[in-house]
């Protein structure tokens, strides 16, 4: 039974205590806006929020938009805004893990944001080599680039702290688990064109999943992607919304679909031929799982 809603703070549009679905951009959260029911929308500075019920739960729908810094800004808005008790991330994504496939469902353990780089100063040809008061770095190198922590302060940990990786929601991440081992999400395969996947989908729960501000199509960093942070997939957002999620004590999780191998496969990238597959599949797990799970 829904919990009932709180006095309306000052500030806040809505008390009612709401789970946060977000996607990215508006292929990724069309199969879900239309099985909200009882919908209403608010328009925040051209951001559009729609309230209501999805598989039985109450919620919010918002785009965060596309990059790092949209995530960011948007989440926390949608955070001061209403009354969020969970998050959960529904999109696309490059898949990073060679064992993968489009058209499968990663359900990252943890995220982290792999272009947070330093750009170390070449100092023989060919070599790069970092300021020795930055200590040693906890990634190898691309070239010049060496990724590192980011710094994050919350108000359980208002102290300083270097972090890379954000860990979603133990207990929503058992919810995924148990979805995963019962079978509970049906994927697709083809699209309404008929245009197919090699590979039955599947879902995959764990592991780990990497965001930055890059479009990733470029085979060389996408293998380097997989050895040092033994990635799933890759995106422009995730990460950004699970550190907001983490420094406002709020539990995340994020359903991310394949729609591409970010420079891993033949010819051109494969994104326009199916994100429809990957959207679809990435919202019925997320409807899927909403079901499932009991917060």
């Amino acid at each position: 039974m829904p919990a009932p809603a709180a006095p309306l703070q000052p500030g806040r549009i809505d008390g009612t205590p709401r789970i946060a679905v977000v996607s990215a951009f508006e292929p990724e959260l069309v199969l879900l806006r239309q099985q909200l029911q009882d919908a209403q929308r608010h328009s925040v500075q051209g951001v559009e929020f729609l309230t209501g019920t999805l598989a039985g739960k109450p919620v919010l729908l918002f785009l965060s938009g596309i990059s790092m810094v949209n995530a960011a800004m948007n989440t926390q808005r949608a955070l001061d805004l209403f009354q969020v008790t969970h998050i959960v991330f529904s999109g696309i994504a490059g898949g990073v893990n060679p064992a993968l496939h489009i058209g499968d469902v990663s359900v990252p353990a943890q995220w982290g944001q792999y272009l947070e780089v330093l750009a170390a100063r070449e100092t023989a040809p060919g070599v790069f080599s970092p300021p020795a008061r930055m200590g040693p770095l906890p990634f190898p190198a691309f070239g010049m680039f060496y990724p590192r922590p980011v710094e994050v302060r919350s108000a359980a940990q208002p102290r300083r702290q270097l972090q890379f990786w954000f860990p979603v929601d133990a207990g929503m991440l058992a919810a995924a688990q148990s979805l995963q081992a019962s079978g509970g999400a049906a994927l697709t395969s083809c699209d309404a064109q008929q245009r197919c996947l090699r590979h039955a989908p599947r879902l995959e729960v764990g592991g780990n999943g990497v965001s930055g501000a890059s479009f990733m199509d470029n085979a060389a960093l996408r293998d380097y992607t997989f050895r040092t942070f033994a990635a799933n997939v890759i995106d422009m957002e995730t990460a950004a919304t699970a550190q907001v999620a983490a420094s406002n004590g709020v539990p995340f999780i994020a359903f991310r679909s394949l729609s591409d191998l970010a420079g891993g496969g033949e010819g051109e990238n494969e994104m326009t031929v199916f994100i429809a597959i990957a959207a679809e599949n990435s919202a019925r797990v997320v409807t899927a799982f909403l079901r499932h799970w009991t917060p």
